[in-house]
C-alpha cells in the first residue's frame, strides 16, 4: 500500500498527514479522513488508514496536533484538546483544513468523502459535520462527543454511525443523548451501536497498556464496529 507524507502550514503551524491509495486500483476514487486518538497520529489511526486503502478508499490520517506529534498521556495533551474545545471555530478551521488537503489529492473522487474518528477524532468527525462540510458519511468510535451549537441546526449532511461503549467513562449519558436529540431534529440519517461491557479505547489494541481506568481493547466491539463501518461506506459509496 503507497504511503505519502503531505506537509502542510496552518497559522504557521506544519502538520504532516499520511495519505494512503493503493497505486494498482485505477481512477479517483472515494476520500476518507481518519482522526486520531486524543494522543495524536500514532499507528493506531495509520494502520486504519491503510486498511481502508486496502479496501479501495484514498485515506488521509491527519496530524491533528501538527509537527506529526503524539502526546504520552493524556496530563500532556489536555491542554491542547481543552484549547479547541474552547475555541470551536478555530478547531473546526483546522478539521475543514485537512478536508481540503484530502480533496485536492487526484487520487480522490470529491463527491464521495467521508470521516471517521477515535476517541477526539470522533468529536472531530461530528464537529466537522457540522460545520455542512461536504461528507457523505461519518463514523465515530468512543468518542468524547461534544454538545451541539443552536447555529448547527440543518448543517449535517452525512449520514452518521455512533460506536459507542456502554461503560465509557469519558461520554455521559447526556451528552450522548443531547447529540442524538441533534441529529433526530436535523432528520440525519443515524445510527447508534452502543456495546456492552465496553469501556474507552475499545479499538485500540495498546489500550490497556496505557493504564488508564475505563481504557480497554475489546475485540469484538472492534472488529463487529469495523464491519459495521465498512456497511456503511459500502451502502453510500458503492
Amino acid at each position: 500500500m503507497h504511503q505519502q507524507p503531505i506537509e502542510t502550514i496552518e497559522n504557521g503551524q506544519r502538520h504532516i498527514h499520511q495519505l494512503f491509495f493503493d497505486k494498482t486500483r485505477p481512477g479517483p476514487r472515494p476520500g476518507i479522513l481518519v482522526f486520531p486518538e486524543a494522543y495524536g497520529l500514532g499507528e493506531h489511526a495509520l494502520q486504519r488508514a491503510e486498511r481502508l486503502a486496502a479496501l479501495g478508499y484514498a485515506a488521509l490520517a491527519v496530524d491533528i496536533h501538527g509537527e506529526g506529534r503524539e502526546f504520552s498521556d493524556l496530563t500532556q495533551v489536555r491542554p491542547a484538546i481543552v484549547a479547541l474545545f474552547g475555541d470551536r471555530p478555530a478547531w473546526r478551521a483546522r478539521l475543514r483544513a485537512a478536508l481540503d488537503v484530502l480533496l485536492a489529492q487526484p487520487q480522490v473522487d470529491g463527491s464521495r468523502t467521508g470521516a471517521i474518528g477515535f476517541c477526539f477524532g470522533g468529536a472531530c468527525c461530528l464537529e466537522l459535520a457540522r460545520s455542512g462540510a461536504p461528507l457523505n458519511a461519518i463514523v465515530t468510535f468512543h468518542a468524547g462527543l461534544q454538545a451541539p451549537l443552536e447555529a448547527d441546526a440543518g448543517q449535517i449532511k452525512a449520514k452518521v454511525l455512533i460506536c459507542h461503549g456502554s461503560q465509557d467513562p469519558l461520554l455521559k449519558p447526556e451528552a450522548l443523548d443531547a447529540v442524538l436529540a441533534e441529529l433526530s431534529r436535523d432528520r440525519v440519517d443515524w445510527q447508534l451501536l452502543s456495546f456492552g461491557g465496553t469501556g474507552h479505547s475499545f479499538t485500540n489494541p495498546d489500550a490497556d497498556a496505557r493504564g488508564v481506568p475505563g481504557f480497554a481493547y475489546n475485540a469484538n466491539a472492534d472488529r463487529r464496529s469495523w464491519a459495521s463501518m465498512q456497511g456503511l461506506f459500502t451502502e453510500v459509496f458503492g
